[in-house]
């Protein structure tokens, strides 16, 4: 599928056409003090225009990189649109990396132009400014706690907005001469840089043309029958490629509008609000949800408590199959129908996915489990397995072929392939260009006729036609005894019990399975209030007896699944431990898109992973912390080390047939 032969095949001809179709349609919405404010495309194209040619003034020109740091605000879109108006790069970071972060992809990429949201990011670009030899210019979204700072680089958006009108308005010719650079446009352009999370190493700033982008964008549209009546909230980081397609590219091509949240924290409220049609989120968040959830429900009376699990657990009997639109008795619909208007809808508005029509989860594996969960109570989630060198979409779960353990079938315009060891392989227009300055692992990623390396391992099942991803190709090994080990859909088992927030499996060419684990605060903090367990700090909890006797039961029971599927029976669960810190991104534990980096967790905790295999039931661990404003410190403490029972396997599949 193309965006109209050319015809609009960049985000600023699209903008154009957006404005003069829907002129008065809201494009963008943005919750400030509590009200939500609203620009229509008109005034959209207004704002962008103006912010553009005064980035023109400032210098910038076509080839060049604006850099883009905060949260989801419509004044950092608009940036995008500018600067792609002029024939520039935007190129967003993450809004949470600390400065050094910054300073590499800043430096790496080129930029010469920043655009921020607050003072916060101002002041990591300016404690970092000696390090970035092209920066030339900060422009900020929030004047608040700026106006004493030296002034001489740095500019309010509305400065340089102001810049532009004045320049429309002396020079006639302006705005057509800017819609002449916007002609100039082609779809073959380079139109956003987006750097990947670096589970293994330094990001790698990965080059998207506006085709990539916006034929992913209009296929997803398609797929799932989006036009300009979806609603949808922006709040996915806007360095992540899912922000890029589903907040920004897909409204641009369907033309349907955005809400930008007040803060991270208000965006389930805000959802609510708008009454979200289309939704994305990582499984991440379903995870944290689920576990709220079951948390507050702890604290419920004994009769609410019991009408939950009563309804809950008939949901998770027939709710998937009324999704589906299978065959279900009359007496069971009746009780979902009753379910549903003390429960499931009760929980959907909390959540904020009443108006759901289509939502997605992807990013990486979700639970099988958690997956049916949101499933059973009638909310059409949905997985797609994409990445950013493929604009997202690689395949997707089309309506009415839903399964947990799958990730669907080849998205529009998508051919994949199993490569001899495993990896599954794509071809589409989404494919990307290369990697910024890193020719060589560019010829590492594509093969020699035109296949992108994913580094998953996955396969076909040859019944349904979907993708099954098993792992990370480099991350699925073997046992010592020569049992299959995939930690992923270890931890993932794991992670499906509220109490367990993460897990890191070790057992590649070892002799059995050890995982370390984080507690999930919120819910063991709960159940230690309901318990009378005393405790001062997550360390204290995370090492109480009672919590590793919670925990190792929640093992057990994944160590009893596991011994059901023939596959992975032999990668059974034999000790584990909990760590004394939950793991951090500011720290390297884990990436900005929350990715567990397996590797230098494994470095890092080197005398834990020792202990777990040389039968310690102890172990001093001192490492490295960083504090929430910047500062770093040290942790010391002894961790206990648990032996878990393996369960038989031959006794277990005798019994689960």
């Amino acid at each position: 599928m193309a965006i109209n032969a050319g015809k609009e095949d960049t985000f600023p001809k699209l903008l154009l056409r957006n404005a003069a179709r829907w002129g008065s349609r809201p494009a963008i919405r943005h919750k400030d003090l509590g009200i939500w404010q609203a620009w229509t495309w008109g005034e959209a194209l207004d704002h962008v225009r103006a912010f553009s040619i005064g980035l023109e003034s400032l210098g910038f020109k076509r080839g060049d990189k604006l850099a883009i740091i905060g949260y989801n605000r419509p004044k950092l879109y608009w940036g995008m649109a500018a600067a792609q108006a002029l024939g520039g790069v935007p190129v967003p970071l993450y809004a949470d990396s600390v400065a050094d972060e910054m300073a590499y992809v800043l430096e790496h990429s080129e930029a010469e132009i920043a655009l921020v949201q607050n003072q916060e990011q101002v002041d990591k670009v300016l404690s970092i400014s000696d390090r970035l030899t092209r920066l030339t210019t900060i422009i900020y979204d929030e004047p608040r706690g700026l106006r004493d700072y030296d002034h001489s680089r740095l500019k309010s958006f509305e400065d340089v907005e102001k810049i532009g009108r004045d320049i429309l308005a002396r020079d006639p010719q302006a705005a057509e001469k800017w819609l002449g650079t916007i002609a100039q446009g082609k779809g073959s352009d380079l139109g956003i840089m987006l750097y990947t999370s670096g589970t293994t190493g330094r990001p790698k700033g990965v080059m998207l043309t506006q085709d990539n982008i916006l034929i992913s964008a209009a296929n997803g549209n398609a797929f799932d029958k989006l036009d300009e009546n979806e609603e949808v909230i922006a709040y996915l980081p806007l360095a992540w490629v899912g922000d890029h397609i589903f907040s920004y590219a897909q409204s641009y091509t369907a033309g349907f509008c955005v809400s930008c949240p007040e803060s991270p924290e208000t965006v389930v409220e805000d959802r609510r609000e708008i009454g979200t049609t289309y939704a994305f989120a990582p499984p991440r968040v379903y995870e944290n949800i689920l576990t709220l959830t079951m948390v507050r429900m702890q604290d419920a009376s004994k009769m609410k408590l019991r009408m939950f699990d009563y309804f809950i657990e008939h949901a998770r009997k027939y709710g998937e199959k009324i999704l589906n639109g299978e065959s279900v008795p009359l007496g069971a619909r009746l009780k979902y129908w009753l379910g549903n208007i003390l429960v499931y809808a009760p929980l959907k508005n909390r959540f904020g996915l009443s108006r759901v029509r289509v939502g997605y989860t992807a990013g990486e594996a979700i639970g099988p489990e958690i997956f049916r969960f949101f499933r059973s109570l009638g909310i059409n989630l949905k997985q797609l397995y994409g990445q950013t060198e493929a604009s997202v979409y690689i395949t997707a779960q089309p309506d009415g072929e839903i399964l947990a353990d799958t990730v669907g079938k080849p998205n529009i315009d998508v051919d994949i392939r199993i490569a001899d060891n495993g990896e599954v392989q794509f071809r589409s227009p989404g494919v990307f260009q290369g990697y910024f300055k890193e020719p060589e692992k560019t010829a590492e990623t594509k093969t020699e006729d035109g296949w992108v390396r994913t580094g998953d391992a996955g396969f076909i099942d040859p019944k349904t036609g979907h993708l099954k991803i098993i792992d990370r190709a480099k991350d699925v090994g073997k046992l010592a005894n020569g049992n299959l080990f995939a930690p992923k859909y270890i931890e993932n088992k794991l992670k499906f019990y509220p109490n367990i927030k993460e897990a890191v499996a070790f057992g590649d060419a070892r002799d059995f399975v050890t995982v370390m684990l984080n507690i999930d605060l919120t819910a063991v903090g709960s159940w230690a209030e309901r318990n009378n367990v005393v405790y001062g700090s997550y360390q204290e909890l995370a090492n109480h007896p009672l919590v590793y006797q919670m925990i190792e039961k929640h093992v057990d029971e994944v160590n009893a699944s596991l011994a059901t599927e023939p596959m992975m029976a032999g990668a059974q669960v034999k000790r584990f431990l909990i760590l004394p810190k939950e793991l951090e991104a500011d720290d390297g534990e884990l990436t900005r898109t929350q990715k567990v980096r397996r590797g230098f967790i494994g470095e890092r905790y080197e005398p834990l992973v020792t202990a777990l295999y040389n039968g310690s039931h102890n172990a001093h661990i001192s490492t490295e912390v960083t504090f929430e404003d910047g500062r770093k410190g040290k942790i010391e403490a002894d961790v206990k080390v648990s032996d878990v029972k393996i369960v038989p396997a031959a006794a277990a599949m005798e019994k689960a047939a």
